[in-house]
């Protein structure tokens, strides 16, 4: 089956392109060209991705990713806009989308930004590369049972912190957590004046997770936060 693609964009030539680019990708696509016809259209057409710009006539979009978590729906959403600021970014993350892409953007990166998302579907549904007791990406793996952390098949030594840390960035593959999210998970505070043991925790857990390998898995988005990096296999 075709994965399907909702596209909520109230600007013609943008909807037009984006429209262009999946069918030339073979995405079964609709439209939306603001946000009540999009919390409408949803449940009927039951999109694997939402492609959300945040401008649109009737709603901000930062409301209709409100209201798709509220209801409890996991749909991957990619925010597609010209604001530009860390600010957006922050928020919309905070409040469950799972990427921020901004205006103007090229073909590609959204095609590749589409593929992430529909690959973090799969993780979530337990599709082949992860079970309830492991987690799998590139030579890392965890056993999540034991609480053993392995890269090409040497064990990992963690303190507390950094597993916890790490966990999360496994549970979240591909989706950018932000500062906040998690300072809340790990240390029960959402003070992003507060950081640096966040900073520091990132960097050695860096330096251990990819000592005896060429892949990198945390990513950096400065200003926002990190993000678990899906490898090929």
């Amino acid at each position: 089956m075709k994965n399907r693609i909702l596209i909520v964009e109230d600007d013609p030539e943008v909807a037009r392109l984006i429209q262009m680019t999946l069918r030339s990708a073979d995405y079964k696509y609709g439209i939306a060209r603001n946000g009540n016809k999009t919390l409408q259209f949803i449940p009927i057409f039951q999109p694997d991705v939402l492609l959300l710009d945040l401008m649109l006539p009737d709603m901000d979009g930062m409301d209709i990713i409100k209201q798709i978590r509220a209801a409890n729906n996991n749909i991957p959403i990619i925010v597609i806009s010209a604001r530009d600021e860390d600010a957006d970014k922050v928020q919309a993350l905070d409040l469950g989308a799972d990427d921020y892409l901004t205006k103007p953007f090229s073909i590609d990166e959204l095609l590749a930004r589409i593929r992430v998302s529909l690959r973090r579907t799969n993780i979530i549904y337990n599709n082949g590369k992860t079970n309830i007791n492991n987690y799998c990406n590139g030579e890392l793996t965890i056993n999540f049972d034991s609480q053993t952390v392995k890269v090409n098949q040497n064990e990992i030594h963690l303190t507390p912190i950094e597993y916890k840390v790490l966990i999360i960035l496994a549970g979240n593959t591909s989706r950018v957590l932000t500062h906040r999210y998690l300072l809340k998970e790990v240390w029960g505070t959402e003070s992003v004046e507060d950081t640096s043991s966040l900073r520091v925790t990132i960097a050695t857990l860096r330096k251990k997770i990819e000592v005896n390998t060429q892949n990198q898995y945390i990513k950096t988005h400065i200003g926002v936060g990190y993000q678990m990096v899906q490898l090929d296999s």
